[in-house]
């Protein structure tokens, strides 16, 4: 289900210590770690035909030996994930002198260099407060999940109420950048119909991974699946989708699932008058981006994995419309008011005017040049991810499996009209 044609395996760290390398001595070259067997010094078995018992007391002797060695080895290896020294991170920000990379109203970040390489810096407040302890445990599973469409944690940091996230850096531009060019709303390195498909492909299965792959036997929700987050990579124009892992790291979901008991035991309480919500129920509910939070997590603040399927819905509709997913816009006939604009809203609208209508609805500088059945069906796969009830919306695996398929329609559409599948472009401002 999580396989693509991208990598997609999950790079467990312990499997190249596992015990099953005791007894081969082959080198993977595919494999990111080497094999451990190669470096261990094997006594000489002498093991002959005629004697059976020797044979048999060597191998023990070998086998014991190559246990000691691995754990030798393992003590040996470095940790990872990374828990950063705080002074590392002010050292790295200019003591957070340095001219931001990014900044919002829940976040800011910072590129830098820490220990050799060219990272990201993410400061984000904690919502709960978390040991040491927890912080490994949970890096560790969050780290050891790979996948191509992931902006990879590196680990992180702890000070005071926040937290310091430490992302691979990755050269390219943000995907709401790619669609809307402030400085030139005629213009997109996303023109071609393919280049879409592409991203949607991506970030389907990308999605799929954190939902279903990554962490083992972990549910794991997103929560920051939004266009401003996902990353459209400079040369190939591949998606990868940024702050995996931000939900856990800084409390959003234990804190919505406290939320969620305390409210339950409040309905199993006889009392005579109706005891307040606390003070910070608002905040989590609102926790996110308008436009892109899920209608049952708008209500009570439920989170699942299925507000990651709704945003989700809501980048396909951005990236085949080229619109914002949600926007005011001044309407003279209105008293010279301004008119809410969902993409959710308009995607409806064009439904239901037919082919004609999707036509129309689909961004403009594609200039015509798509295939409208293809088009049609994904407006459908956006439609079911943004369905008010959760239970209506389908899953990650499914979805990716869907656009999967109208990716090779797309493809086989693009070849039959020739028109080159490879992309090769550059994203420096124009």
């Amino acid at each position: 289900m999580c396989k693509t044609k991208k990598s997609t395996d999950v790079i467990d760290p312990a499997s190249p210590r596992s015990s099953r390398h005791q007894r081969t001595s082959k080198t993977y070259a595919s494999s990111s770690y080497a094999d451990p067997s190669s470096s261990l010094n094997f006594t000489s078995y002498n093991i002959t035909t005629t004697d059976t018992k020797s044979s048999t007391k060597g191998s023990s002797k070998s086998s014991a030996s190559s246990r000691a060695s691995l754990a030798s080895l393992k003590d040996s290896l470095p940790d990872n994930p990374l828990i950063y020294e705080f002074s590392e991170i002010r050292s790295a920000t200019n003591n957070f002198l340095s001219k931001p990379f990014s900044s919002s109203s829940s976040s800011s970040s910072w590129r830098c260099s820490i220990r050799g390489k060219d990272v990201i810096v993410f400061q984000r407040k904690l919502l709960r407060p978390i040991e040491l302890l927890e912080l490994k445990h949970q890096l560790s599973v969050i780290c050891r999940s790979h996948h191509n469409s992931l902006v990879k944690l590196l680990g992180a940091s702890i000070s005071g109420n926040y937290i310091y996230m430490v992302y691979d850096f990755i050269a390219g531009a943000s995907l709401a950048e790619c669609l809307r060019n402030p400085r030139n709303p005629n213009f997109t390195v996303l023109s071609t119909w393919i280049s879409r498909m592409q991203i949607a492909t991506d970030l389907a299965h990308g999605l799929d991974y954190v939902h279903h792959c990554s962490g083992l036997n972990c549910k794991f929700i997103h929560n920051h699946i939004k266009s401003s987050s996902i990353v459209i990579t400079e040369e190939t124009l591949s998606a990868k989708i940024c702050h995996f892992g931000t939900a856990e790291l800084c409390g959003e979901l234990a804190m919505a699932e406290e939320e969620r008991d305390e409210e339950e035991g409040d309905e199993l309480e006889i009392t005579t008058y109706r005891r307040p919500k606390r003070s910070n129920s608002k905040k989590m509910k609102l926790e996110g981006t308008r436009g892109y939070i899920a209608p049952e997590m708008m209500a009570n603040g439920t989170m699942s994995q299925k507000i990651d399927v709704y945003a989700f819905g809501v980048v396909v509709l951005e990236l085949i419309s080229g619109n914002e997913a949600l926007k005011y816009i001044f309407d003279e006939g209105n008293r010279g008011g301004y008119v809410r604009v969902s993409v959710i809203e308009t995607a409806r609208k064009a439904m239901e005017s037919g082919i004609g209508g999707i036509r129309t609805w689909v961004d403009r500088r594609l200039r015509d040049s798509f295939p409208v059945e293809v088009a049609e069906k994904m407006v459908i796969v956006g439609l079911e991810c943004v369905e008010e009830d959760p239970d209506k919306r389908p899953d990650m695996g499914r979805v990716a499996g869907k656009i999967s398929k109208l990716f090779l329609e797309s493809s086989r559409w693009a070849e039959s009209i020739g028109k080159s599948v490879d992309m090769s472009v550059s994203l420096a401002p124009r």
